[in-house]
């Protein structure tokens, strides 16, 4: 690794999310850490123009139960690469919960108007997260405007058996306004491997209307969205 790669390594961790000083560790892998998550990133160039990232935490790096390592090519691959890992990192399982319980331990929860309030941290927390995760663009279309964007339950939260389940980030999808209001009522749906599924009940000239292509899909899903995914397509999905 020369000098120059390591500058442009270390920029694009600092870009990303790895903000702590890097180091260089005896197989020529720079070790990557963040302040705001335990898991770790080790990095090397592997080809004239290639990188390969290595995780401590396998799922990091992998849509399934991979061996927790990636090759990516050229400084543009290696941002998105980055990116998507310092986002999943903060928003495991629990993290935003954990989140959720530090903020509201001290609020009052008595009465309706301060339970809703407690409700709202909720939901601002997971709708940060999801912007984090799907790197602020719808996951179907790819529409990258933030404000409208909105921060769908897959599980729907009143069906949701504690805040672990609400509030993870693997139980969401960031989605266009009305794709969010045709999944929240069972519109549609999507398969494990992210595959649109689209109700009979919805009319071919009601699906041109509303703009939807039979061809979208989600990427980027992992098997922790699975459970929750099984449940929207039986519980939620508008079937025949």
């Amino acid at each position: 690794m020369t000098p120059l790669e390591r500058i442009r390594i270390e920029k694009a961790a600092a870009d990303c999310g790895f903000e702590r000083e890097t180091v260089l560790n005896e197989r020529g892998q720079l070790e990557l850490r963040s302040a705001t998550f335990p898991e770790i990133v080790w990095l090397r160039v592997a080809t004239p123009l290639g990188y390969q990232l290595t995780a401590s935490l396998p799922s990091l790096l992998t849509t399934g139960a991979g061996c927790g390592e990636l090759l990516v090519e050229g400084i543009e691959q290696l941002y998105q690469a980055l990116h998507q890992v310092a986002a999943t990192a903060r928003t495991m399982p629990n993290r935003v919960a954990d989140q959720f319980r530090a903020k509201t331990q001290s609020l009052p929860k008595t009465t309706e108007a301060e339970r809703l309030v407690v409700q709202r941290v909720g939901q601002d927390l997971f709708r940060a997260a999801l912007l984090d995760y799907w790197q602020g663009r719808c996951c179907v279309t790819g529409l990258a405007v933030p404000s409208l964007l909105r921060a769908s339950h897959i599980k729907p939260w009143a069906k949701c058996a504690s805040d672990n389940e609400r509030l993870d980030v693997f139980n969401g999808l960031l989605l266009a306004p009305h794709l969010d209001a045709l999944f929240d009522a069972g519109w549609i749906s999507f398969s494990d491997q992210g595959g649109m599924l689209v109700s009979k009940q919805l009319s071919a000239a009601a699906r041109a209307q509303l703009g939807i292509a039979l061809e979208w899909s989600i990427s980027g899903l992992k098997t922790a969205h699975r459970g929750y995914l099984a449940h929207h397509r039986e519980h939620e999905f508008r079937h025949g």
